[in-house]
């Protein structure tokens, strides 16, 4: 009998691309995937361990696929991911429904592991989390068809006080050039269009291996890839946003602009506290240098509430930055205690309420400031990247360059010739909260 393997996905895109290498490897080795819980025999839930709420989701999924042993038709559970990297003694000693473990580090043994599994022999794949994606592995990717990540880097350097990610993902490591043009082709002759280029920290990419920034090369020899239209970036790091990145950014058409650059805080006390890079003043410079180069950039940025030792002072500096930046997309998150991590030692633990309540009126604020950036699309002609089409209201929805996939806006469009995976100009007709909408533009 051929094994049906049902491979589940939690946490951020770099997980994502993880998933579908695996889903390609057990494809390669004759296994069927499927989509249905209910039909696998093996399930992989490759969790995210990041944060509190990551790990309760994770712990949740792990114990919702178990009960498929008793209901469907599952024969072996396998968990991999940054919760295993990080956990995998209590996971196994906790969770005995649990058939295998593999760690961030060991997911392309994956083949190796269903059938230890099988055998009923409870495999431990967690070693030290050094794969670096130079391997030519397969990959079955399950994005729609005009839309993809690459993974460019993994792992972390930078030592912010409150980030586990280096604990589970390991020091920061660049694939070579050559490794990810070759993806982007093998995507783009698959149909891809938008490549969104992903790591913890892109900006730093290729300072390991060639001893110099090399991401504005990178952003232009992806954007030469014959098929590939929009090449978008993620989690661009503060501290390594080069003029060199800048002007590349500006001058090539073809990258999107779109800058995703998590901030985390503007108090000064605060950045120090997290061991951010730079300060508040360093920041302001910096989206001034990029708004006045990129005046139509969509700017995207995560910050943090509750850290420890954030004062209602520093709370209310932080709402004056974020009125007087006007970000155009913004995402708030309340601070996580990570075991292990020198921020879970600070003193002046912020209490829950606390944090949540800033987190909303944050997001308050954030909403108005949204509708206002989205207004000033308003007469412009923007490309749309069609995603679907809404047969009862007789509308395709779809997404400019200012948006990413799955977190961002979308843009409902009405005319004729649209197609979905297709790029078309659309002139903006009306403005909302997140959203726009617009006619084509024959």
């Amino acid at each position: 009998m051929t094994e049906k393997v049902r491979v589940v996905t939690l946490g951020c895109e770099k997980n994502l691309v993880d998933s579908e290498i695996m889903s390609g490897l057990v494809d390669q080795r004759g296994y069927s995937v499927v989509e249905n819980n209910e039909e696998a025999t093996v399930i992989i839930v490759n969790t995210c361990g990041f944060i509190d709420a990551a790990k309760e989701e994770s712990v949740t999924t792990i114990l919702d696929m178990a009960d498929l042993k008793r209901t469907g038709n599952l024969k072996a559970l396998i968990v991999s991911g940054c919760l295993t990297q990080r956990y995998k003694e209590e996971l196994m000693k906790e969770m005995p429904e649990i058939d295998g473990i593999v760690g961030t580090g060991d997911f392309h043994n994956i083949n190796a592991i269903i059938d230890e599994a099988l055998k009923g022999k409870k495999p431990v794949y967690v070693g030290n989390p050094v794969f670096n994606y130079e391997q030519a592995l397969p990959r079955k990717v399950s994005t729609p068809r005009y839309t993809a990540y690459v993974k460019i880097a993994e792992g972390c350097d930078n030592a912010c006080t409150f980030c586990s990610i280096p604990i589970m993902r390991g020091k920061f490591r660049s694939r070579s050039m050559e490794s990810v043009i070759s993806e982007a082709r093998q995507l783009a002759s698959q149909g891809v269009k938008e490549v969104s280029l992903i790591a913890q920290d892109s900006t730093n990419y290729g300072t390991d291996l060639y001893d110099k920034f090399m991401l504005p090369e990178l952003l232009n020899r992806v954007s030469e890839v014959e098929g590939i239209e929009w090449v978008r970036l993620h989690y661009a790091y503060p501290g390594f946003f080069t003029d060199e990145l800048i002007e590349t950014m500006a001058a090539n058409p073809k990258i999107c602009k779109y800058i995703d650059m998590p901030l985390q805080h503007s108090s000064d006390a605060i950045l120090k506290r997290m061991r951010r890079p730079g300060r508040e003043k360093d920041a302001r410079e910096l989206i001034l240098k990029i708004r006045k180069r990129m005046p139509d950039a969509a700017l995207r940025t995560s910050l943090i509430v509750g850290f420890p030792g954030e004062t209602e002072e520093d709370f209310e500096h932080l709402v004056q930055f974020v009125q007087d930046v006007q970000f155009d997309r913004l995402g708030v998150f309340t601070y996580s205690m990570e075991e292990n991590t020198p921020a879970s030692r600070l003193p002046g633990q912020v209490p829950d309420e606390v944090k949540e309540y800033r987190a909303a009126a944050l997001m308050e604020l954030q909403r108005e400031i949204s509708n206002r950036r989205g207004g000033r699309r308003l007469g412009e002609a923007v490309d749309v990247l069609i995603e679907r089409y809404d047969g009862r209201s007789d509308v395709y929805i779809g997404r400019s360059q200012y948006d990413a996939p799955e977190i961002d806006g979308e843009v409902f469009v009405t005319g004729n010739n649209i197609g979905i995976g297709g790029i078309v100009k659309v002139r903006v007709t009306h403005s909302f909260e997140f959203d726009l909408s617009g006619e084509v533009i024959a």
